[in-house]
């Protein structure tokens, strides 16, 4: 095996046959040519890099003894028969006995009724691989002789837990892939391979583990170890967050600026749900603690007795494992009932969140069987007809004939034993059984499935993030602002900017950035826009919670306030407490009890005042209360008994708030005028019911209780406490399979918890909440009734998970209603966050390509609504974000567009905009029309910052001695202002005009007085990369004055300020300078050398493979000039790193030199036993 090591994290290719006949496979070692170890596929974990050592090295030919003591073979050993060798018992798939035969042997944790045939067990596993070949022998049976593992293996980790996700680049308008941004994205793919960490910190982020990449089959292998990791890794996937993942991994700056191309481009991810499945059912089955259903006639009881668990169909156990293979220990959700239950009866629970939620959120007591299931009826609303006589046995159950129509009042949940309805003939209401209507003629609620109304679609869910709608409007302001006006610029620098040459691959495609300038007509007629028209939006900003929506409409409103007088002589007065028994006697719901009902107890400031502690409210209000049963003030009384119970509740006196509440219930025999209170009460009852374990007094107010909880539409939370209730409801629900009830919970769910400001525990509903809309619209539709991804990306925001958060943000479509967030919003956070993905923060100085499209879109919301100062700042920001990026042209067009929208504004927005033009078209080498710009400007204004870009307009017409009184002009107003940096700046434009003129002794004076200017203002890093560039000039006229040394000394200095800054870009332009100068100039080889290597590092650091590929071809003819065998060596292994790239970057011509290269030599370190190899290599097609 040739010398060298293997530097990619996956470099070996799997060939792999299981075939009837015989078993052939290996690991092939891709990247050194000629290495002959092969890496055993059994343990299917990343094989260790190549040890450098030859085929009779490690024990010669034919040796299962790996150089590091593994379990590699060479490449002649390329069968083994059945009956071949064992795996060791420290391989996890270990051996089983069979025939003389081996077969995988899986832990204990595995029924044995799957070995025997009883349960079905995936066949792959008998195939000793899963997805990397295809499912093709039929299931062995026990009498059969499977497979063999072909090699002896040593590492840890299962197999059958490893998975492929393979990437696809389409097109959504040609629907078909495309081929060049595949390729491109492969390539990319091959970069990273090289220090995967990258990739490993993505997948982590994703709940996975990364086994290695396959580049060349545009896939990954995974592997997972825990429950929780499959179910998120599967969440993100049904949610489209991996392949918005990998889009933000493998796609180029580039790309992310053709916005038609981002929109017209989906990267799609494939993988086998089945076998992910069946992964995660073996984890449930290691864990040995899981939930059930019960599959009754799948199996006959062995045993009577005791011992045995009576089951129901599809009744839901809590099973957990007791050692054996064939009976499980389990527990009835339904009865709370224990036996032991046979493994066949077991059908587990395939929803991860389903088995997560179960654990984590048990009750006391079992399931109550109030809420049957239902798969197919839809959650409805309008009227119904009454398909039977019914007569209600209680005050608030409606009463009514057969045929009579009957208003559903909020929703008809299937499934639900009651729902609150009201009588056309009689115009009575009150709770009406669901089995006695037919609710066939009603209207659902939407298309699909749909759980919330339209009035329910408010910022409720979006409540994060409005609060950040100013910060982001702020942001986007400070990133649009410029110095130009006040700091000069250096002649063709501009230190934010790179100007690369675009890959072919990642080269924009129909393009039409052109096209957002708008015409001059156009802009003009929105000169005489409202000033309202002009506002900026993000203004003002919605309230943070739905408490905070309340409170404001309790202010505006003129509602009555009761003084607290505890005066002895006052308690007795029965006209004392006459106004406020009025106030609460009213029969119906009015806006000024809405604070009754809230989370916040806003009833304490908004209703009564002047009282010290709320020990002196309590006792008035048990006063009123007492003259309220006096006075038989039956609303009164109950509203006095609620408000008692919920400041009992604040001090956690549980027992005596249900005391006050159950007087309140008895009390109360017409309720339906107010159905928040009645709503309130039931709830907050059920709940201390549920609080305190009492079953059976729960059990009777469930039913109607539920009703009140989920079908009324908009009702306000009024303790914490009912999560636990809403909690129990999505247990039953998830019992008995009623989806539409399910959802319309965990959105309450979600709802509680975003008010209560508990963003922690939320995450796991609201991902839930997102895949059930998502599964039950079908495949293709993004989002569902309610699109919660901003809050998504928020809640990820918040857990450090950029990746994610940037992923759901950007499937986020903002919408029309009102509070929810705008396309600002979501550009704003995609600027500041898309930087995290490289653990940096937003900087002015790089902008993320990937906010682009988002940007776009947000320009045009503010073009539809005429925010024209917010127009400007977005094409401010987007030409900045192109300049950057290197594309002057469509940095040229939107900072054409923000002058033009400048000019609408004021002259001080005019003159920045159209300076910050006039810079864009001298750097795009247009200095007539920089020029054209700027001598207007001149001729109205002295500002030195004008007259400084005018001059190098004019130096590039030519017209240098005008360059030249311009250039002064502009030092001389930098003298009077005071400002030394623009001096500097001044100076060293001089200093470059005289050197371009040949003036050399007159540069040198310029540019040094400059550079004395510069070293004293040094400290920051922009200053430091314009004294880096004028460094480089300074050196080229030392050059020219053939002072060598000083030159030196000048190039070395600007090198180090980009050391000093980490500034890639500026260290990779100083060093192309310097081996320019060491191989050219003033040759020096091994000077040269080491110049050429920092060049191939800064390349790899840029992960720019091309030109990695040239540095190290450089270098290897360096080493080779050198002569020594250890310089021929290091030009050996440059040559094999540079032949790696080339193969990878398809350069097949480049690629046979580095063949013929390397067969060169290895002619010259006398290794004749490889040259003719290397020789037919290079003369390969």
């Amino acid at each position: 095996m040739p010398e060298g090591s293997c530097t990619a994290a996956n470099p070996f290719l799997l060939v792999l046959d299981l075939s009837p006949g015989g078993a052939h496979g290996a690991w092939g070692c891709r990247n050194s040519p000629g290495c002959r170890w092969q890496r055993c596929p059994w343990c299917c974990q990343l094989p260790p890099r190549c040890q450098g050592k030859s085929v009779g090295q490690g024990g010669g030919p034919g040796s299962q003894a790996a150089p590091d003591g593994g379990c590699w073979i060479s490449p002649q050993v390329r069968s083994v028969s059945p009956a071949g060798p064992a795996p060791p018992s420290s391989c996890p798939a270990g051996t089983g006995d069979n025939g003389g035969g081996t077969r995988p042997r899986h832990q204990g944790h595995i029924p044995r009724e799957w070995h025997q045939g009883t349960i079905p067990i995936p066949r792959e596993w008998h195939q000793g691989r899963l997805g990397w070949q295809s499912r093709a022998a039929p299931l062995p049976r026990q009498d059969t002789a499977p497979l063999a593992p072909l090699w002896p293996c040593c590492l840890s980790g299962t197999p059958f837990h490893q998975i492929s996700l393979s990437f696809s680049v389409e097109s959504r308008s040609s629907r078909c892939r495309n081929s060049q941004l595949q390729e491109a994205a492969r390539k990319k793919l091959w970069a990273l391979g090289s220090d995967d960490r990258g990739v490993c910190a993505l997948f982590k982020e994703l709940s996975a583990r990364l086994v290695c990449t396959q580049a060349h089959e545009d896939r990954f292998l995974l592997t997972f170890k825990t429950l929780e990791e499959v179910w998120k890794f599967s969440t993100y996937l049904t949610l489209g967050y991996v392949g918005s993942c990998l889009e933000q991994l493998l796609f180029a700056q580039e790309f992310w600026l053709d916005c038609a191309l981002v929109e017209d481009t989906e990267l799609r991810v494939t993988m086998d749900e089945e076998h992910l499945a069946t992964i995660y059912m073996d984890l449930l089955l290691q864990e040995g603690n899981f939930f059930s259903r019960a599959v009754p006639g799948a199996w006959k009881s062995e045993q009577e007795g005791e011992e045995g668990l009576q089951l129901c169909r599809n009744e839901l156990i809590h099973v957990k494992s007791v050692g054996q293979d064939s009976r499980w220990e389990g527990m009835s959700l339904l009865t709370g009932q224990r036996g032991v239950v046979p493994m066949p009866a077991l059908q587990p629970i395939a929803q991860p969140f389903y088995q997560w939620f179960l654990k984590n959120y048990a009750v006391s007591f079992g399931v109550s069987q109030e809420v049957s299931g239902t798969s197919s009826q839809a959650i409805v609303k309008g009227r119904c007809m009454a398909t039977k006589d019914h007569r209600g046995a209680t005050w608030d159950e409606l009463s009514f004939s057969k045929g009579d129509p009957i208003e559903i009042i909020g929703f008809f949940i299937p499934g639900l034993p009651w729902f609150v309805g009201k009588s056309l003939s009689t115009g009575s209401i009150g709770f009406v059984p669901t089995q006695h209507v037919n609710p066939e003629a009603c209207e659902p609620l939407g298309k699909g499935f749909v759980f919330l109304s339209e009035e329910e679609k408010s910022p409720v869910l979006h409540v994060p993030c409005n609060g950040d709608e100013q910060h982001f409007v702020t942001l986007l302001g400070e990133l649009a602002h410029t110095d130009i006006t006040s700091v000069y610029r250096l002649a063709g620098f501009e230190p934010t900017a790179a100007f690369p040459q675009v890959p072919p691959e990642a080269a924009p495609h129909g393009s039409k950035e052109i096209q957002v300038l708008q015409s001059w007509e156009e802009i003009n007629d929105w000169a005489t826009s409202s000033t309202s028209e002009l506002s900026s939006p993000g203004s003002e900003t919605a309230p943070a919670t739905l408490e905070d929506v309340l409170l404001d409409k309790l202010d505006d409103l003129d509602y009555p306030k009761f003084f607290i007088d505890l005066n002895a002589g006052h308690m007795d007065d029965a006209d004392v407490f006459d106004p406020m028994l009025t106030f609460l006697n009213q029969d119906s719901f009015v806006p000024s009890f809405q604070s009754f009902y809230d989370l916040s107890f806003s009833f304490l400031h908004s209703t009564f005042y002047g009282f010290s502690d709320e020990d002196e409210l309590v006792l008035y209000l048990e006063t009123s209360r007492n003259w309220a049963k006096r006075t038989r003030s039956v609303w009164a009384h109950v509203r006095l008994c609620f408000l008692l119970g919920k400041l009992c509740i604040k001090k956690v006196k549980l027992s005596q708030a249900r005391v006050y509440f159950e007087e309140a219930m008895s009390v109360l025999d017409r309720g339906f005028g107010d159905l928040p209170l009645l709503a309130a009460l039931h709830v907050s009852l059920a709940s201390i019911y549920l609080k305190q374990n009492m079953k059976h007094k729960f059990s009777s107010l469930l039913g109607k209780t539920v009703t009140l909880l989920v079908c009324l539409p908009g009702r306000s939370f009024s303790w914490e406490n009912e999560l636990e209730l809403l909690m129990y409801i999505l247990r039953e629900s998830i019992a008995v399979g009623n989806a539409p009830l399910e959802a319309r919970v965990c959105f309450l769910i979600v709802q509680l918890f975003l008010q209560l400001g508990r963003t922690e525990e939320v995450l796991p509903f609201l991902e839930h909440l997102q895949c059930l809309s998502i599964t039950w619209l079908g495949p293709g539709t993004r989002s569902g009734p309610l699109d919660a991804a901003a809050t998504l990306g928020y809640l990820y925001d918040k857990k450090c998970l950029p990746n994610l958060a940037l992923a759901s943000v950007r499937s986020f479509v903002p919408g029309s209603t009102k509070g929810t967030p705008t396309p600002i919003w979501r550009a704003g956070f995609i600027l500041q966050n898309a930087p995290k993905l490289l653990g940096k923060q937003l900087d002015r100085s790089s902008m993320p390509a990937v906010a682009c499209l988002y940007l776009k879109q947000a320009l045009q919301s503010c073009c539809d609504s005429r925010a024209v100062p917010m127009q400007r700042t977005l094409c401010a920001v987007l030409s900045r974000m192109f300049l950057q990026h290197g594309l002057l042209h469509g940095a040229v067009c939107y900072a054409a567009r923000a002058a033009a929208l400048g000019r609408l504004l004021g002259e001080e927005e005019a003159f920045e905009s159209s300076l910050s033009l006039g810079w864009l078209h001298l750097l795009q080498q247009q200095p007539g029309l920089a020029r054209a710009i700027l001598q207007g400007m001149a001729s109205k204004t002295q500002g030195g910052a004008v007259h400084n870009l005018l001059a190098m307009a004019l130096s590039g017409e030519g017209r240098i001695q005008e360059a030249a009184e311009n250039f002064l002009r502009a030092l001389h107003k930098a003298k009077e202002m005071g400002s030394r940096r623009n001096q500097a700046v001044a100076l060293a434009n001089l200093g470059q005009l005289s050197l371009s003129c040949g003036a050399t002794q007159l540069a040198e004076l310029y540019l040094l007085w400059a550079v004395r200017l510069f070293a004293e203002l040094q400290g920051h890093q922009e200053l430091d990369m314009e004294l880096a560039q004028v460094l480089l000039w300074l050196a080229q006229a030392m050059v020219d004055r053939q002072r060598m040394e000083d030159a030196k000394l000048c190039y070395e200095l600007a090198l180090g300020f980009g050391l000093k800054w980490q500034n890639l870009r500026s260290q990779l332009h100083v060093t192309e300078r310097l081996c320019h100068f060491y191989s050219r100039v003033c040759p020096d080889l091994q000077a040269c050398i080491t110049y050429h290597e920092h060049w191939a590092s800064l390349a790899r650091q840029l992960q720019d493979r091309e030109l990695e590929g040239n540095a190290r071809q450089a270098l290897s003819q360096l080493y080779q000039a050198l002569g020594t065998p250890e310089a021929l060596r290091q030009s050996l292994d440059c040559t094999k790193q540079c032949l790696r790239i080339f193969i990878d970057l398809e350069e097949a011509a480049r690629a046979a030199e580095a063949w013929l290269q390397a067969g060169k030599l290895y002619y010259l370190l006398q290794e004749d036993e490889l040259v003719e190899m290397y020789f037919q290599a290079s003369r390969l097609p």
